[in-house]
């Protein structure tokens, strides 16, 4: 995707403004941090974050990883850092296994 999106409809009234959007070339992957927007509403799961970014950018959902989700009580405010790799295989050597399975494994969809 060449432009970057200000706005990223999460769905169900939650949403995510792009604060910054960065080409790491050294590690072949896009950082993002988000500012998601979830008033009233509990704090979206790393799974949807993921597949409507994944949608988004045009990329298969192996290749992104939310890193981190810190939310602030009682704003409906979260920033989110998430990362986007060229490749599956330079997703696996750089994200730490923790990450991988808090993001539900490499493939999420996939039964065992």
């Amino acid at each position: 995707m060449s432009e970057q999106a200000a706005r990223i409809d999460l769905g169900e009234g939650v949403w995510a403004e792009v604060l910054e959007d960065k080409y790491n070339p050294l590690v072949k992957r896009r950082e993002l941090t988000l500012l998601i927007h979830h008033e009233f509403k509990s704090t979206p799961m790393r799974i949807n974050i993921r597949l409507t970014l994944a949608e988004k950018y045009g990329v298969d959902i192996q290749r992104v990883y939310v890193r981190k989700i810190l939310t602030e009580y009682g704003i409906g405010l979260s920033k989110a850092e998430v990362h986007i790799y060229d490749t599956v295989e330079r997703a696996l050597a750089f994200e730490p296994q923790y990450i991988i399975d808090r993001n539900g494994g490499v493939n999420p969809f996939e039964e065992e």
